[in-house]
């Protein structure tokens, strides 16, 4: 098993908080970086959303 299906495996089930926290933490390096690199850190928001199955859930956007 890998260190990613590991991952999901945890995470079953809060899903949601999952998700909150990437958007946090996403925001958190905005903050820190002055916005230089935003898009860089959308990118890498999503791609975690995606490899942890983000597409398959029906999840509100973070405020």
């Amino acid at each position: 098993m890998s260190i990613k299906d590991k991952i999901k495996d945890l995470l079953k089930g809060h899903e949601q908080q999952a998700d909150r926290g990437i958007d946090q933490a996403g925001d958190r390096i905005d903050e820190k970086t002055q916005g230089q690199h935003q898009s860089q850190v959308d990118t890498a928001q999503q791609r975690m959303k995606d490899e942890l199955g983000g597409q398959d859930r029906d999840i509100p956007p973070h405020p």
